[in-house]
């Protein structure tokens, strides 16, 4: 999968994406990564992409002409439209469904604003989706790319060592995942569930389902309404439910860690 991403710095695309496993990926030839400098369509010797925006306020706007010849020049290359994703906290919120659809293209297009935003009119021309990754304001969209790009990658066959990774982590199935552990089986006096050292793969993988559910219920609670559960796993979650009723939102051991944090 190849991505073609527009932005004033490059460089901080490329530091960021050519490490771990998108990096390996990317050695591999399992993804392409396109980064295109909007200053070098600028038109000016100084490279100046921005100016004041009309009917006044604060900060500068990215002007339209150095985006589109940018976004011109990726789909001439690529002899096609290609599909082209803005980068704002106007857009819809990025999610796990939304990254199995990007994955399924072969090329993508991220736009990276900055400043107060980009002339409406070029995004009225090029951009096809709107897309924020949360309900904040970053002073760019480099960042965001670089979610969406991570995200979407492991999603691209090869690109993860186990193909199952993908799968069976969070958001599976609208849950979030079961608990990880790791050796040794006892630290600080804390052990790993029998369960998990019986050898008993069936029993295992319950374990880890009914996991997933109550970790859900209590953490992302939202999620449950597009989960597939069975009878038994409807009643097991109505029990959750009503042992969490009474209990603080926030996590009891976020809530514990941070009581010693601040005895410290």
């Amino acid at each position: 999968m190849k991505f073609h991403v527009l932005t004033l710095f490059p460089e901080m695309i490329e530091n960021g994406l050519r490490t771990s496993i998108t990096g390996r990926a990317l050695e591999k030839g399992l993804l392409s990564l396109d980064t295109v400098n909007i200053r070098d369509f600028a038109g000016n010797k100084h490279g100046k992409v921005d100016d004041y925006p009309y009917g006044g306020g604060a900060g500068m706007v990215m002007q339209a002409e150095p985006v589109y010849a940018a976004h011109q020049y990726v789909t001439a290359r690529a002899g096609r439209p290609l599909r082209t994703v803005y980068l704002t906290p106007q857009g819809r919120t990025f999610h796990q469904e939304m990254a199995e659809e990007f994955a399924k293209e072969e090329e993508l297009v991220l736009l990276c604003g900055h400043y107060e935003g980009i002339d409406e009119r070029v995004l009225e021309e090029i951009v096809t989706d709107f897309v924020s990754i949360g309900d904040y304001v970053l002073t760019g969209g480099e960042l965001p790319a670089m979610v969406m790009i991570d995200t979407i990658s492991r999603l691209v066959e090869g690109v993860l060592n186990n193909e199952t990774s993908a799968e069976f982590e969070s958001f599976h199935d609208s849950l979030l995942e079961y608990p990880q552990y790791s050796r040794p089986e006892v630290w600080r006096g804390k052990a790993v569930p029998p369960v998990l050292l019986s050898g008993h793969h069936g029993n295992v993988e319950k374990w880890r389902r009914e996991q997933s559910i109550r970790r859900t219920a209590k953490w992302r609670p939202d999620l449950l309404e597009k989960a597939d559960l069975t009878d038994k796993e409807k009643e097991l979650l109505k029990k959750e439910k009503e042992s969490l009723k009474g209990e603080e939102k926030w996590d009891s051991i976020g809530e514990k860690n941070l009581k010693n944090w601040l005895r410290m």
